[in-house]
């Protein structure tokens, strides 16, 4: 191909390796990579996609009209790196007849071990314990020092059991839970599996003893877990949120936590993201938060930078994508 005849494609970030050797083994594309692990800044964002075919874009990137309209009428497929697509605006990409790549299923199993790792560390006290071994506050065997909740006989809910959400039952169940109880728009057949009752949202938050939202974020679900949510829970269960940020009032939350209204939380999701150093919820020990690093590992975001290269050169030559977002 010539050089004339290239497609133009702006990627917003450095990706992993197996991507950019997709594309150049494609060799249809002329590359223009942000190459950073920095998100790029707006102004360039919107320099760089000018007059793009393609756009491979990462979740923190904000692709609104004035993007759409800065990278004018060539722009066929926006591919993006991550299952959600709640950075897009939807509504616009789909009146310009823009196909939309993104990258499902491969980081289901990462994100439900991520979970798993997360409650367990909130429930049993994993960070403050690290850090009294490190200050010096440990001193001898007490009966009830840093003692936490455990899984075997207890109740969980998982607010949203689609596929992210059942593989985190799946690795819940064999700690000895006794119910698991899960909530959305319709029952699932796949809850036999892992012998799931469909309840509603006030049952599953009033019974559980862990709350583990992994829903996606909607209009119905923004600010989902707010004051009258956390006043319904247990004093001794605990929150855990891996799905959006904005499916929590964060000031909500840190009312609960340090009221007592609720045992503790753990979040690989907040608002915003990076969540500032001086944010109320940092101060709190019964709180657990990590930088959403939820499909973090090597393997799967090395499949996601596949796929995204793999979903792009599919929208450019007008075939089928491996995982298009119906529109």
């Amino acid at each position: 191909m010539s050089a004339q005849q290239m497609l133009k494609v702006f990627v917003t970030r450095r990706i992993p390796q197996e991507g950019m050797k997709i594309f150049q083994k494609a060799g249809m594309c002329n590359l223009s990579v942000w190459d950073s692990d920095e998100p790029v800044p707006r102004a360039e964002l919107l320099k760089g996609v000018a007059g793009a075919h393609g756009l491979l874009c990462l979740l923190s990137d904000k692709i609104d009209v004035e993007v759409l309209d800065a990278a004018g009428p060539n722009l066929k497929v926006i591919s993006t790196l991550s299952v959600g697509f709640d950075h897009l605006a939807i509504d616009e990409i789909k009146k310009r007849g823009i196909r939309v790549g993104y990258t499902p299923d491969v980081l289901t199993d990462a994100t439900a071990e991520l979970t798993v790792a997360l409650l367990l560390a909130t429930a049993r006290r994993l960070p403050e314990g690290v850090e009294e071994v490190k200050s010096g506050g440990w001193s001898t065997w007490k009966p009830l020092w840093l003692c936490g909740y455990g899984l075997s006989g207890s109740t969980v809910g998982v607010i949203g059991l689609g596929r992210i959400g059942l593989a985190i039952a799946r690795r819940l169940k064999p700690f000895g839970v006794k119910r698991l109880l899960y909530t959305g728009r319709q029952p699932k057949p796949q809850a036999q599996e892992v012998d799931g009752e469909y309840v509603p949202l006030d049952t599953l938050v009033g019974e559980s003893d862990f709350v583990v939202v992994s829903c996606s974020l909607t209009p119905d679900t923004q600010g989902l877990c707010d004051k009258t949510f956390f006043s319904k829970m247990k004093k001794t269960s605990i929150f855990i949120n891996t799905s959006r940020g904005a499916v929590v009032n964060q000031e909500d939350l840190f009312e609960a936590l340090s009221s007592g209204q609720i045992a503790a939380a753990g979040l690989d999701v907040t608002t915003p993201e990076p969540l500032p150093t001086n944010h109320p919820l940092l101060t709190l020990k019964n709180c657990v938060v990590l930088p959403h690093i939820g499909s973090a590992t090597y393997s799967t975001r090395g499949i996601m930078s596949e796929l995204t290269a793999n979903n792009l050169l599919a929208g450019l030559t007008g075939s089928e994508m491996p995982s298009e977002l119906k529109l």
